[in-house]
């Protein structure tokens, strides 16, 4: 075989959308690159034109006793849990919005997450505790993929009770 005829296939894989370096292409086309070495996140995600796509709103987690009479208003972390407690409840939601909508958390492909200080980590955010929810639903058995990700530390959320805020794009 020629040289040219060898990166003439190499490029017919690629826009055919088979696997190539650094890439999975599933049947759906959309192209999840990882990086190198695979990481928690993916280096970014490729979408084919036509590709249905959701965009989820930002989610906040919901009160840990859903039968609680304190107004929200009133309510403090404690009535919503740590970080790590708080991302749960996120993904759960998004699992729930998903689902009404005929997608599922593997159609995930990018999510920007927005995580206040802990006033008991004396302002800072508790990264790790966001990190091991996220490692509840993605790269697991029940769904391989992962996302493209953003993690932001704000000032403040819309409640001061809340510690996590979770924007989800979804594509099939």
């Amino acid at each position: 075989m020629t040289k040219t005829f060898v990166r003439s296939l190499a490029l017919f894989a690629a826009l055919a959308g088979a696997s190539v370096a650094g890439a999975q292409a599933p049947k759906s086309g959309i192209v999840r690159h990882t990086n190198t070495p695979p990481g928690l996140i993916l280096q970014g995600v490729t979408v084919p034109a036509g590709a249905k796509m959701l965009y989820l709103s930002g989610q906040l987690a919901a009160p840990i006793d859903p039968a609680s009479k304190t107004p929200s208003a009133q309510m403090t972390t404690a009535d919503f849990g740590d970080t790590k407690t708080q991302t749960i409840s996120v993904f759960s939601k998004i699992k729930a919005i998903l689902a009404a909508q005929g997608y599922a958390m593997s159609d995930i492909i990018k999510l920007t997450v927005f995580v206040a200080g802990d006033p008991k980590l004396g302002g800072k955010m508790d990264f790790a505790g966001m990190n091991d929810a996220f490692k509840m639903y993605f790269g697991t058995a029940e769904n391989p993929n992962t996302v493209a990700r953003s993690t932001v530390q704000v000032a403040a959320l819309a409640g001061p009770a809340f510690l996590v805020e979770i924007e989800a794009t979804a594509a099939k």
